[in-house]
């Protein structure tokens, strides 16, 4: 090489690190992302077609760990339950966030106070601490049981019977709502002021001006809003772990304690695998068809964005 060309060469590469050097500081977050994500993201895949048990030699079984799972009662009841926990939580919640978001939204004394307060247990609710006090709460001797005998109620067995258990782990995700609040805020906040004053002229109650004009106009952030949560409750753990352990008679035994019996408790990494797989296959099929929907109900105000 002629001391020409090493002399061009030399400024070409220190201007790609002059305007790539940011690469460098991304690298962290690479290594990060492909150990603990990419790597597992595909080795659970090709598990999901061997029969891979901790303790033994796996071997290849093609569908056969996917055929098995379909055809299982117990995993198809657990497929149900956490179809019945997702499509009953997150109408719940996000009806609620949307609701507090709204009278937050005025110009009330101590809004600020009452915006944090809303928010804290967002923050609070995915820890094992407040998990566990869940339960005791709810429990047979529990603060909830005592103050229902206050008003002369007799106390119920909330996490022995399956429809109050479910109710228990329902209402801890209901709680917390303050996530969705925050961002329903923000676009409450960019609604124009000059809307609801042309709608007051023209007559228009606050119901009427919420639905004919706040709730279009927030449409987008309601479709986020929508399967973010719905991704997440999916994936619910916490609260059927720590709270039932999956009882009774399985109503809580969502997938995702399904998928950690089979790891961690049955050691079968094959079948978890393959019940996690198909888990995620359903998520992006109902993601899918949640974002084919939005050009008939979510409203953009430049039509570029649909």
């Amino acid at each position: 090489m002629s001391k020409k060309t090493k002399t061009a060469a030399a400024p070409a590469g220190k201007k790609f690190w002059k305007h790539n050097i940011g690469l460098l500081f991304i690298v962290p977050w690479w290594i990060g992302f492909a150990v603990f994500k990419l790597y597992p993201f595909a080795a659970s895949l090709l598990y999901s077609f061997y029969d891979y048990n901790l303790f033994r030699t796996p071997f290849f079984v093609g569908l056969q760990n996917y055929v098995d799972i379909l055809s299982d009662p117990l995993i198809v009841k657990a497929f149900v339950q956490t179809f019945k926990y997702a499509f009953v939580t997150v109408p719940l919640e996000l009806i609620f966030a949307l609701f507090i978001a709204y009278i937050l939204n005025f110009k009330i004394k101590g809004v600020n106070f009452f915006r944090t307060a809303y928010y804290i247990p967002s923050i609070l609710g995915g820890s094992v601490s407040i998990a566990v006090l869940w339960r005791f709460l709810f429990r047979t001797e529990g603060l909830v049981n005592m103050a229902l005998r206050i008003f002369g109620v007799e106390p119920v067995n909330w996490l022995g019977d399956p429809n109050g258990a479910f109710f228990v782990i329902v209402l801890l995700r209901i709680w917390q709502f303050g996530s969705p609040m925050v961002i329903f805020l923000a676009a409450l906040k960019g609604v124009s002021e000059e809307l609801y004053e042309a709608a007051s002229i023209d007559g228009a109650g606050k119901w009427r001006q919420f639905f004919s004009i706040t709730v279009p106009l927030i449409t987008p952030v309601i479709f986020y809003n929508f399967v973010t949560q719905l991704c997440h409750k999916f994936q619910e753990f916490n609260g059927p772990f720590i709270i039932t352990q999956g009882g009774p008679l399985r109503s809580t035994t969502l997938v995702s304690l399904l998928v950690y019996n089979n790891a961690f408790r049955s050691y079968e990494m094959g079948v978890a695998s393959s019940i996690a797989w198909v888990l995620f296959l359903i998520i992006m099929t109902l993601t899918a068809v949640a974002f084919f929907s939005q050009k008939y109900w979510v409203y953009y105000s430049d039509e570029d964005g649909r």
